[in-house]
């Protein structure tokens, strides 16, 4: 009876005080706030800090020593052949130059008949110096340029004589006789060739090569 009558002057103190005599629990407007603070605070230290380690959550851990992974060989069964070549080069080898072209050689011409144009020069190439060889090569190109026609003509060039003189009047040098005597048109003739081809193979070699001295 006691407990009971204390218990009603309890609630009566309550009630005059405007407490809640529903007999619900009734949280206060700042407790559901704290609350949410300190789970957050909670959930952030458990993610930054070890709970076995004492460390700051502001610590930085140093990084791990390095490891060195051992090198993998690899083996490959059967025979193989990894050798390289390259061609051959050789330090022996040495550039020939091909063969300088070898001048056209005159047919040999022979004692010329005494008395005709051939002897002429003959006795006239002995004079200046020139031999067997060079008379060769003169026959072989007034051969080819006269036939040594003492008259021949070229009409389409207008030359004439033994040398073919261009023009003809050209020989008038050497003589006024130049349009009928052989002696003056080969001495005028071979005053040409050693002027402009120094010697009568020269001019035939110019003759062989193009077609005219």
């Amino acid at each position: 009876m006691a407990i009971e009558t204390k218990a009603s002057a309890l609630r009566a103190q309550l009630k005059s005080a405007g407490g809640d005599l529903s007999g619900r629990h009734v949280r206060s407007s700042w407790s559901l706030p704290i609350f949410a603070v300190a789970v957050t605070t909670a959930l952030l230290l458990t993610n930054t800090v070890s709970p076995q380690s004492s460390a700051s959550a502001s610590a930085i851990e140093a990084p791990g020593p390095t490891v060195t992974v051992p090198a993998q060989e690899l083996t490959v069964a059967g025979e193989y052949d990894h050798a390289a070549s390259r061609d051959a080069f050789s330090t022996s080898e040495v550039y020939v130059a091909p063969p300088t072209p070898v001048a056209p050689v005159a047919p040999a011409a022979g004692v010329p008949d005494p008395g005709t144009a051939q002897a002429v020069a003959w006795e006239m190439l002995q004079g200046m110096g020139w031999g067997q060889d060079q008379f060769d090569c003169l026959v072989a190109l007034w051969n080819r340029e006269s036939g040594w026609n003492v008259y021949a003509h070229n009409a389409g060039s207008g030359a004439y004589g033994i040398p073919q003189a261009l023009p003809g009047e050209k020989m008038a040098s050497a003589g006024a006789d130049w349009a009928t005597n052989p002696a003056t048109q080969i001495s005028w003739g071979l005053s040409y060739i050693a002027g402009r081809y120094a010697t009568p193979c020269g001019a035939w070699e110019h003759s062989e090569t193009v077609g005219w001295y």
